[in-house]
């Protein structure tokens, strides 16, 4: 137990009560040495008991005065102390016990930058939309036809669609990450070392997939897949996720003419694009891919694909007219 790196978890949070008590108690019910875990809570200001809640589990507390989640995650970083930093969000649970001990395994490599579950946890009690998101393993239907997915898929029975170099070590998969073949990692319980997040450009906002871009191109570019999960729970409907959609394809215009994004986004595969949009408005490909994903886990859960590749599709094409027509600006987030 003595040669256990110290933990800071890092969550950033925004009236979050609804998910906030179950994250945070998983975290306290971890097989880990209690002095060697520090919370941080970056709060933007919730109306809610997300304070309250966060009290119960720790002093370390502070106010995200740019609301956002990656400003949330910046202001906490700056205030870690230990050794890993685990960036948690307000809506993860740790699915096991013994997964943070999962999680730090892979340190012991010295070469290891940072760790990240496999996949989303499914759990049939959970509502569709967050059912949809574990058995696609994304938020993001697009990511799908992009291949820069992250957590296991099973229509393509993966955990990524790009040609990433892997090596099996057992209790996780060693991967080489590439400048031009980066993953969406970085979210949603991915874990790094303090001391190389230090070297990387972080001021107000901290974007998950650009620290990871930075690293790589700083040569710090073995990962570890861990072979466990993490449970991500998408709140809401299908609003919900038209709302976030929505703020995905806005604040990445906005802080991309601000210069603040260092991933290349505009080099994806163009043809991959216009793959996606001629599968999304002919609809029968989509199902076919449902029906695929419906053979390896019988969930109606899947036939939400239709719908959500819809909606990425329209909010995205008309989301990029408008920041092209108009002045772009982060989405509201006064009544979240």
């Amino acid at each position: 137990m003595n040669n256990l790196p110290t933990v800071s978890v890092v969550i950033p949070t925004y009236n979050s009560e609804r998910t906030l008590k179950s994250c945070l108690e998983s975290i306290a019910e971890q097989d880990y040495p209690k002095d060697k875990i520090e919370i941080i809570i970056a709060d933007a200001g919730s109306t809610d008991k997300t304070l309250d809640i966060s009290k119960q589990y720790t002093k370390n507390i502070f106010k995200n005065p740019l609301k956002t989640g990656e400003a949330g995650k910046a202001v906490g970083v700056k205030k870690a102390k230990n050794d890993i930093i685990a960036l948690i969000d307000s809506d993860n649970i740790l699915p096991q016990k013994d997964w943070l001990r999962k999680m730090v395994k892979p340190f012991n490599d010295s070469t290891i930058a940072g760790t990240e579950p496999i996949e989303y946890t499914y759990r049939k009690e959970d509502g569709y939309i967050t059912r949809y998101c574990a058995l696609m393993g994304m938020n993001d239907p697009l990511c799908f036809f992009l291949g820069n997915y992250d957590r296991m898929n099973l229509i393509s029975n993966k955990w990524t669609g790009l040609n990433i170099a892997q090596q099996d070590k057992g209790n996780y998969l060693e991967i080489r990450l590439y400048e031009k073949q980066l993953p969406t990692i970085g979210a949603n319980g991915f874990l790094v070392r303090r001391a190389l997040l230090k070297k990387c450009s972080i001021d107000e906002y901290l974007f998950d997939i650009d620290v990871v871009y930075e690293l790589v191109k700083q040569g710090h570019n073995k990962f570890a897949k861990v072979k466990t999960g993490i449970i991500h729970i998408f709140s809401g409907d299908i609003s919900t996720f038209t709302r976030k959609t929505r703020r995905r394809i806005k604040d990445h215009a906005y802080y991309s003419k601000l210069g603040l994004r260092k991933y290349p986004w505009n080099s994806l595969s163009k043809l991959k694009l216009l793959k996606f949009a001629l599968y999304t408005v002919f609809i029968v490909p989509l199902l076919a891919q449902s029906a695929r994903g419906w053979l390896r886990k019988r969930d109606g859960a899947w036939f939400f694909h239709v719908c959500a590749c819809w909606v990425t599709l329209g909010v995205y094409l008309f989301g990029t007219i408008g920041n092209v027509l108009f002045k772009s600006k982060i989405e509201d987030r006064t009544n979240w």
